[in-house]
């Protein structure tokens, strides 16, 4: 018991000065710390509060109380076919996510210009597996997701960035 707390304690030390955060955390400034998310999915509105949450950032609840308003344009999700067996079964598939935003402040300043947000990826399906392959490719939504957040994230922080110089 003795040394278990010693080694717990110096772990932690060791842990902290080495730059260790958890997985999905984004260091933001300070004025990125109260962002309302405007339109949207609910997948993308779930993988946003999850990445605010880890990040220990809170969400406005309106508007009017956010420093930063994220506004979600046009968001579009599609499937398509890319080969098929010979059985005329398909095989490949492709993803795609996009959508269109902008970065307004609390006076309704633009901070960054309407942008969009382009995610594809690919994976195949092979028919032995098809429930697992279902759940492949939500996994692989649920990433576009996540990716799709660190990008406007990390496109605001620039943005607070240079406005704030």
């Amino acid at each position: 018991m003795l040394v278990k707390k010693p080694f717990v304690l110096i772990m932690a030390l060791f842990l902290s000065a080495c730059g260790y955060h958890l997985r999905g955390a984004m260091e933001l400034p300070e004025g990125l710390k109260n962002v309302y998310l405007e339109g949207g999915s609910p997948q993308l509105r779930e993988q946003f509060n999850r990445a605010m949450q880890i990040s220990s950032v809170a969400l406005a609840s309106s508007p009017e109380t956010a420093g930063m308003i994220v506004k979600i344009f046009n968001e579009d999700n599609q499937r398509r076919v890319l080969s098929l067996s010979s059985g005329g079964v398909a095989n490949n598939f492709e993803l795609s996510y996009r959508f269109d935003y902008e970065i307004v402040d609390s006076k309704n300043k633009v901070l960054v210009a309407r942008q969009s947000v382009d995610i594809k990826r690919e994976y195949f399906n092979t028919q032995q597996a098809v429930i697992a392959k279902e759940n492949e490719e939500t996994v692989i939504l649920n990433e576009m997701y996540q990716q799709a957040v660190r990008t406007v994230i990390n496109r605001a922080r620039l943005a607070f960035q240079s406005n704030s110089k």
